[in-house]
């Protein structure tokens, strides 16, 4: 399969996840409206959808350490499409929290396995490489979803989002069958025992720096991620923007990130993968302390509300590359478990974050910029002892 072509796919595959909670953002109030929810009813459904695509993506992995990665993302994209066609019929919030469930438990799917593909094919400074031009596509779905969304929504109402998302997941499924290769050999896979599959999970979940650069990455990327959590509130209530001008806040936020990733792969093989997070950190710890003094001395509005958070994603898509990679060089025999146990660690914090943190931060743009700097924070401690006691232990990296 040509290289730009695997970097595509891989990258639509791991839209699904973003796609799934970002499209549907700007209808909130006419899915609260017609279901007769209140708003803390609406926001629980990206709850319903996170917890159960934390507990399942810690099976992707080793499902497809089992029986191949291409089986496994099929199958998964098929059970999406018929979730997101559950979610187009709810008559009850009850119902669509029903169908929001099936979809966390079949979206993370192909983000999980993706990550296995790239170090099944390439190691080094080329998985780098790939890795990051995969999240330079993958950058796109936070800025497309909520606009589409926002327009679906206006134009034929907050059901026909659903729809549109049934029929990604099944093309999506066509495309895996049809295009890409299996990654994963036969000779290569891991039996589902349960003995060896728990010794393998011990080993993943106990092993320090594994957990150290998993909760940086995570914890990065929730820095970020409780303003698309807040997008509602913080586009519509504090810069009073409309449904339709989601755009102001995505936009700008997916140009650093795609900026980011770019810088990363051109670093690749000139920097190590360590020292190319070093640098995202710098730039993450400098952004989030400009959001800071922004929101505490100027009114909301843009530009200014929002041109921290684009540099900040710069920043963090810099080191992202780097860290998740620099996480599965522990793990080379089966890393398509070790790469479900950091979707779902990472996927446990999202779930706090979505469920408890931005509510209780989003009546404010400080108390949204006082999260963004308490993630990085933590993100930047995590690495930091990473760094003092681990990565001295890891293999040289091969030459670009």
């Amino acid at each position: 399969m040509p290289y730009l072509q695997l970097a595509a796919l891989l990258a639509a595959l791991a839209t699904v996840g973003p796609f799934s909670i970002d499209t549907y953002l700007p209808a909130f109030h006419a899915i609260g409206a017609e279901l007769h929810a209140t708003p803390v009813e609406v926001q629980q459904t990206l709850t319903a959808y996170m917890l159960p695509m934390a507990a399942m993506v810690l099976w992707h992995g080793a499902l497809s350490d089992a029986y191949g990665r291409k089986r496994v993302i099929i199958a998964s994209m098929l059970m999406f499409f018929v979730a997101s066609l559950v979610c187009v019929f709810a008559g009850s919030i009850h119902m669509l929290l029903v169908g929001r469930a099936l979809q966390g438990i079949s979206a993370g799917a192909g983000m999980v396995i993706g990550r296995a593909v790239v170090r099944d094919l390439l190691e080094g400074p080329r998985a780098q490489r790939l890795m990051s031009h995969v999240s330079m596509a993958f950058a796109l779905g936070p800025a497309i979803a909520p606009i589409l969304g926002g327009w679906i929504f206006s134009l034929f109402g907050w059901r026909a989002i659903f729809v549109f998302l049934a029929g990604l997941g099944l093309v999506l499924a066509l495309l895996t069958a049809l295009k890409l290769p299996e990654t994963h050999p036969p000779h290569a896979r891991q039996p589902l025992h349960p003995g060896p599959l728990a010794r393998r999970y011990r080993d993943v979940f106990t092993h320090p720096a594994f957990l150290l650069l998993t909760f940086a990455t995570g914890l990065n990327f929730n820095a970020f991620f409780i303003y698309v959590l807040s997008a509602p509130v913080f586009l519509m209530t504090h810069l009073g923007l409309t449904e339709r001008e989601f755009g102001w806040f995505f936009i700008p936020g997916v140009i650093g990130m795609m900026s980011g990733s770019a810088l990363s792969a051109r670093l690749a093989g000139r920097l190590t993968q360590a020292r190319t997070a070093g640098v995202g950190f710098g730039v993450m710890i400098l952004a989030s302390l400009g959001n800071l003094a922004v929101s505490a001395l100027l009114p909301p509005g843009l530009p200014q509300s929002v041109l921290p958070i684009m540099i900040y994603n710069f920043g963090m898509a810099v080191a992202m590359p780097s860290l998740t990679l620099l996480a599965l060089e522990h793990f080379p025999t089966h890393r398509g478990l070790a790469s479900s146990c950091q979707s779902f660690l990472q996927m446990l914090v999202s779930s706090v974050t979505a469920g408890l943190i931005a509510p209780a931060l989003w009546g404010s743009v400080l108390g949204l910029a006082s999260g963004m700097a308490g993630f990085v924070g933590l993100g930047l401690a995590c690495s930091g002892l990473w760094w003092l006691r681990y990565h001295r232990a890891l293999p040289a990296q091969p030459p670009a």
